[in-house]
């Protein structure tokens, strides 16, 4: 249901208060005053069947008894009367409610989910239970309980958990930062973190988004939201909970790294949000959003009335991967009078330095391009007072923006005060008790701006000539399921490997020792030692039983081996069955690297993809990095940069760098492997041997499990996807005049095809889809077109088959859905000299089918009224046009999708 209804959740004009006592203290009573302490303007109803008033507002029995229908009903009773409550106001037309009540129970047959099915049958918005209420300071809505009302400010708070919310709220109610919206969540039985991230997304009031979550219960709809959020402001979260352990026990290396912190991390880093570990990060990420907004650039400059404090706050600028910035020598020489020491930044006043000191260091420094933002640092001192100080700085940074220098400044005030604060809150400069929660509060903005140039980034186009061979793939998955296997042999491991074109040592499988040792003789024989691997389908880690032997150089060395195998299986494992055994050459590749690649399931995100250090101490160094697929270079070879061992792959001393193109290009196919086959559900490649010439597997593990129940798949979308994947069943072949057509799907790395696409295009043309001359193709911009969610919008490009490669791109059409996923926004563009053809009705055609196979209802554009073949177009189609109010010159453009017209 996503944003449905939440005007109504958000600004309220008539609250009902269900279980509202006279009794001071209670829950229901601390919502009305709480109401009220907020100075709400509209109607306060309480509801008790025994009380004639509360506090001085008359009380009515039941909510039907109200005269309207309220918009909002706060809930505040035992958790057995709540079902019933929530069908009550839901029957009397009621928007939304909110679920103080806790102990619900888990479950459909539980209060929980007897409440959960009342509110969907009558379109009302639930938030809770377990919620201590929501908060629109901008409409003087406190319907919470929290210690006091929060303050008017440009921060959305989303928290699952009602302590940290309270905790945040208090903190920021102290320094003066406040909030456009604060909603507690607790168990979500509707509203949901997405819900609420679609919302405050697009909300004007709201510059900033901090969450406060422990779960997600719907991985595709959060990751879609939180991705659409990043996009247009800064998202915050803390995680609660991120050490929870496995619910099960995993069966490969890779299932073992991917414990839920972990992936849940990736995911946010996938999603563009900022992750905090505790408290103290989110107040200082509350102190940096509150007063500042993200800049371009990460180089800090550093003042400070001491070399020492200066020094700390520089150091732990470099541990966390911060830089420091190099002030110009003109910069440098109006410093000189100020300046203690040789050293430039961090810059040292002394110890003795007073007020105007630091006005004269920052005013030669706001003005320095070499810096994007300045921190001064202040320790009080008997020639300096804090408040001075602040009053210095502030003022100088004043006067600075006045002459257009908007620098963003943090300060730090050791043994800050409330007049301190209160003097750097009302100019807007993010305030500081220590260096280290300062240098924090920098690199949230700078983290930021680096996550959203992730986003945009354009990656590089995959090889030509990767094409997976999917269908014996698939036939190799099926074939053990239907033998009723959950692990691959070692053939139908190289097998499927060999249709990835993921290159992997052969092997021969051989039932028992002599016949291991008969393998074995043309290896030894060809002048190769051999390696020897018990298969076991019971013995995962094959070297905790001793089933790994390298190096064997005869026919009895083998047999020996073999056999000693099998003993210590006895006496270790007695109840695993033995299959045989492996026999390998081995591999000599003096200088390669092991490492670790391949898939994990997430009970929440689904299949994720894991890389890192290999060999068998995999696990106790645990050196790895998660993302969730599907993968291109650019993501692969961030997550190959996100490890300790990446630092191992470039060149030093005599050994030359790995092929690190060859490892990105290696976990792009794992990834493709899990979107096309998700009966495998573990792939453990360990160790997968890199070095210059490349990579190889050198041993390899497969778990697959039948697909059943709601997990069936869907088209070719992976069922247990969170990022949808590219849809490749979208292409299309077609005629247009007498060329011959490609439509497809637009993937990230077409951005230099839409670059010389619009290159040749009439200006003209331009003006009329964009309703506004366009000069300057940006990167930005150009991203904006390519890269896509595919959960929410799909833009399919015509490209002529044959055609020159600066030629080749014909036209392109854009749907983009709103929140609630039933009305799509569409957009078209077709190259001057291609009109005509019949390619834009024919590409308005598959855009409406996949609105249609999308479950979006309404189909809605807007047109200018001079765009004659543009509104002929949509005619055709049977699109209905309407003046767009408060635009003159504009029509929208409207379609029932199932309602096509035309020929």
């Amino acid at each position: 249901m996503s944003t449905y209804r939440f005007g109504a959740l958000l600004a309220p004009r008539r609250i009902a208060v269900v279980g509202a006592g006279d009794r001071p203290g209670s829950v229901g009573r601390a919502i009305i005053d709480g109401l009220r302490a907020g100075g709400f303007s509209g109607e306060i109803v309480p509801v008790h069947p025994r009380e004639a008033s509360v506090d001085g507002l008359a009380c009515v029995s039941r909510i039907a008894d109200l005269p309207t229908p309220p918009d909002l009903v706060m809930i505040a009773t035992p958790p057995w009367a709540v079902p019933d409550i929530v069908e009550e106001a839901g029957r009397a037309g009621a928007a939304a409610a909110v679920v103080l009540s806790a102990h619900l129970g888990h479950g459909e047959a539980a209060p929980l989910g007897a409440a959960r099915a009342s509110a969907r049958r009558h379109g009302l918005r639930l938030i809770g239970p377990d919620s201590v209420g929501l908060s629109v300071p901008a409409h003087h809505l406190n319907a919470t309980l929290l210690a006091r009302p929060p303050a008017p400010g440009d921060l959305a708070l989303i928290s699952q958990s009602g302590t940290v919310a309270s905790a945040i709220a208090e903190w920021a109610g102290r320094r003066g930062v406040g909030f456009s919206a604060v909603m507690t969540l607790g168990r979500s039985a509707d509203v949901d973190v997405a819900d609420c991230l679609d919302h405050f997304a697009e909300d004007y009031r709201t510059r900033a988004i901090i969450l406060s979550l422990h779960h997600v219960a719907d991985a595709r709809k959060f990751l879609s939201a939180a991705r659409a959020a990043a996009r247009a402001k800064p998202v915050v979260v803390l995680r609660t909970g991120r050490h929870d352990g496995l619910d099960h026990a995993p069966k490969t290396h890779t299932g073992a790294l991917a414990r839920p912190g972990a992936v849940y991390e990736a995911a946010f880093r996938r999603a563009g949000i900022l992750t905090v570990d505790g408290l103290d990060a989110m107040f200082s990420a509350v102190e940096t959003l509150g007063r500042q907004r993200p800049f371009p650039g990460q180089r800090l400059m550093i003042v400070s009335n001491g070399r020492g404090i200066g020094a700390l706050a520089a150091d732990g600028l470099a541990d966390r991967g911060g830089a420091l910035c190099a002030p110009s020598d003109e910069t440098l020489a109006a410093l000189e009078p100020v300046r203690h020491g040789g050293q430039a930044n961090p810059l040292d006043l002394g110890i003795d330095a007073v007020p105007r000191d630091f006005a004269r260091a920052l005013e030669p420094l706001l003005a320095d391009r070499g810096s994007d933002a300045l921190l001064a640092i202040h320790v009080p001192t008997a020639r300096a007072g804090a408040r001075d100080v602040a009053k210095a700085v502030t003022d100088t940074v004043a006067m600075g923006r006045a002459a257009g220098r908007r620098k963003p400044v943090f300060a730090v005030s050791i043994g800050e005060d409330e007049e301190i604060r209160a003097i750097y809150g009302r100019a807007k400069i993010p305030l500081f008790a220590t260096d280290a929660d300062a240098v924090d509060g920098f690199l949230h903005l700078v983290r930021y701006r680096e996550a959203q140039d992730d986003l945009m980034r354009t990656p590089d186009s995959l090889p030509r000539d990767f094409s997976p061979d999917v269908a014996t793939a698939r036939a190799v998955v099926e074939q053990a399921l239907a033998e009723g296997r959950s692990w691959l042999d070692p053939n139908a491991v190289a097998a499927l490997l060999a249709a990835y074109r993921i290159e992997s040592v052969p092997s021969t499988l051989a039932p028992d020792p002599d016949g291991a040792a008969a393998a074995a003789w043309p290896l030894i024989a060809a002048g190769s030692t051999v390696a020897l691997k018990l298969v076991s389908p019971d013995v995962v880690h094959k070297s905790e039983v001793g089933g790994v032997r390298l190096g064997l150089t005869s026919e009895a060395d083998v047999r020996e081996a073999a056999a000693a195998m099998i003993a210590r299986v006895r006496v270790m494992r007695p109840d695993a069955r033995i299959a045989g055994f492996a026999v390998q050459p081995t591999v000599r590749r003096a200088q390669a690297r092991e490492l670790i690649a391949g898939l994990a399931e997430d009970p929440v995100f689904g299949p994720v993809v894991v890389f890192g250090r290999g060999g068998t101490a995999v696990e106790v160094i645990d050196d790895r990095a998660l993302a969730l697929p599907p993968l291109d270079l650019a993501l692969a070879g961030e997550l190959i940069g996100r490890t300790r061992v990446a630092r191992r792959l470039v060149a030093y001393r005599d050994v030359p760098a790995a092929d690190t193109d060859a490892i990105a290009l290696t976990l792009v196919k794992l990834a493709q492997l899990a979107a096309d086959l998700p009966a495998v559900r573990e792939l453990d490649i360990n160790p997968l041997l890199a070095d210059a010439d490349g990579v190889v597997a050198l041993d390899a593990r497969v778990r697959v499990e039948v697909e059943t129940g709601p997990d069936r798949r869907r088209g070719n979308w992976h069922p247990r996807f969170a990022i949808r994947p590219y849809p490749a069943e979208w292409e299309r072949r077609m005629m247009a005049g007498d060329r011959r057509i490609l439509v497809r799907p637009v993937r990230p790395e077409d951005e230099d095809m839409f670059r010389a696409f619009f290159e040749q295009v009439d200006p003209e043309d331009v003006r009329l889809r964009f309703f506004a001359p366009v000069r300057d193709f940006s990167h930005v911009f150009l991203a904006r077109l390519t890269q896509l969610d595919y959960s929410r919008a799909i833009a399919f490009v015509a490209t002529e088959e044959g055609a020159d490669e600066s030629r080749r791109m014909l036209g392109a059409v854009r749907l983009h859905a709103n929140a609630n996923h039933d009305t799509g926004e569409f957009a078209i563009l077709v190259r001057s000299d291609i009109k005509g053809t019949g390619l834009g009705i024919a590409l308005m055609r598959m855009m409406i089918d996949w609105a249609g196979a999308e479950g979006i209802a309404c189909v809605e554009g807007d047109v200018l009224s001079e765009n004659k073949a543009m509104r002929a177009v949509c005619q055709h189609l049977g699109f209905e046009e309407h003046p767009a109010p408060d635009e003159p010159g504009l029509i929208k453009v409207r379609l029932r999708v199932g309602e096509i017209g035309g020929s």
